[in-house]
């Protein structure tokens, strides 16, 4: 029986899927922009500012500890909600401790506050995203992606814009405070929820834990393309974007033109573009959905070449971000989706863990050099190279969709 498509977005399960990424979403701009704005006005140097980006190691080291939480159960709530509810509350507990420092005074003090927030909030990570693909069936994993990563981007928009905003009217404590308090939103989400019904056993001891999800993934046919297929799908989409701010403003554009359109507009063609991503997946599948919102995203990357021709355009900067993050919006969920259906479910949080961070290379090493290449061949050039270097994970799609078995 089909269930309508209004049925299948409202539904508790996809609520919990948009809820857990909200909760996921606040802490990661907390430990970045913000405190970067915090730091900056209590008169911190900008090489300690800088250094501050090492905090982040945490989401990128996750799959160290994932197999911890595959591992072991705790005696509460079951083996997903049980460690989630855990790291929820000393997450919390973390933003106000880092609420309580002094930049100016100990920033060491900071340092180890902010550290805390992010491995708290990868280990909550790890959590969510094995519960994601634990509770949903494999043909609702498009659809509860994509409400995952606007939930995450919701998040990220209340931590981001809204902790800026509020500290233009409260002291940076008490934003710290207020977002602090906004997790209880996921908390209520994990006292609520339901624990996945897996029927794969926990493993049981270190080799199960820690060895058999890496030999058991690596033993598939054709792994090693998988994982070049996770590294380059998004890589042309990465680069092209490291570069948006200097370009506007280089072509011609306002802070307030790039604030207003690209920002705030911008935000929300993305939350619509993983909306319609979600329920495209769910009638075509993930694999058609790959190669439709890579072609996308291939073509939008070379809109930026038409800008840097027609130049400060603001109905063309306007199509261009809209198409951008559209088809970015959509190519994420099939992406997300995707990597969460190629896990085993007796190791969801090491693999996922391991391929998610896997995804975040691409955004480090290939975006270091998009600057020189920008300054040597020009605006139309870069972003002409970018488009070209979204084909191989084209290429590669191709290859890896005859291995895939969840059409």
């Amino acid at each position: 029986m089909n269930i309508p498509i209004y049925r299948q977005i409202f539904s508790p399960r996809m609520l919990v899927s948009f809820l857990m990424g909200f909760s996921c979403g606040v802490p990661l701009l907390l430990t970045l922009s913000v405190l970067q704005a915090w730091m900056k006005e209590e008169g911190v140097d900008l090489s300690v500012i800088g250094l501050f980006s090492l905090v982040g190691l945490p989401y990128t080291l996750k799959f160290l500890w994932a197999p911890v939480l595959d591992r072991f159960t705790l005696p509460f709530f079951g083996r997903r909600r049980g460690w989630l509810l855990v790291f929820q509350l000393l997450l919390m507990g973390a933003l106000v401790l880092l609420g309580m420092t002094n930049p100016s005074q100990a920033p060491w003090l900071v340092a180890l506050a902010a550290l805390f927030v992010t491995f708290f909030s990868a280990s909550q990570d790890i959590v969510v995203d094995a519960y994601r693909r634990e509770d949903l069936a494999d043909n609702e994993l498009g659809l509860g992606s994509s409400l995952y990563v606007n939930g995450y981007r919701v998040g990220m928009l209340l931590a981001g814009s809204g902790g800026l905003i509020l500290a233009d009217y409260f002291s940076f404590a008490q934003v710290y405070l207020f977002m602090a308090a906004s997790l209880g939103i996921g908390i209520i989400t994990t006292f609520l929820c339901r624990e996945p019904q897996v029927e794969e056993a926990a493993p049981t001891n270190f080799q199960e834990s820690v060895v058999q999800p890496f030999v058991e993934y690596f033993s598939r046919n054709g792994a090693l393309l998988i994982l070049l297929f996770v590294l380059f799908y998004k890589i042309g989409d990465q680069m092209a974007s490291t570069m948006t701010i200097p370009f506007y403003l280089d072509i011609g554009f306002t802070k307030t033109q790039i604030g207003a359109v690209a920002k705030l507009f911008g935000f929300w063609a993305t939350i619509i573009g993983g909306l319609v991503g979600g329920l495209v997946i769910l009638r075509t599948g993930i694999i058609r959905s790959l190669w439709l919102f890579g072609i996308l995203q291939a073509i939008s990357t070379a809109g930026f070449s038409l800008l840097a021709l027609i130049g400060p355009s603001l109905s063309g900067l306007a199509a261009v971000i809209a198409f951008e993050n559209l088809s970015g919006g959509m190519g994420t969920a099939a992406y997300v989706a995707y990597m969460a259906s190629l896990t085993n479910k007796k190791f969801t949080a090491t693999q996922y863990a391991l391929l998610s961070s896997l995804m975040g290379i691409p955004r480090v090493l290939a975006s270091a050099p998009t600057g020189f290449m920008a300054e040597s061949i020009g605006w139309v050039g870069f972003f002409f190279c970018c488009t070209v270097v979204a084909i191989p994970g084209l290429f590669l799609l191709h290859w890896v969709a005859k291995l895939y078995h969840y059409k």
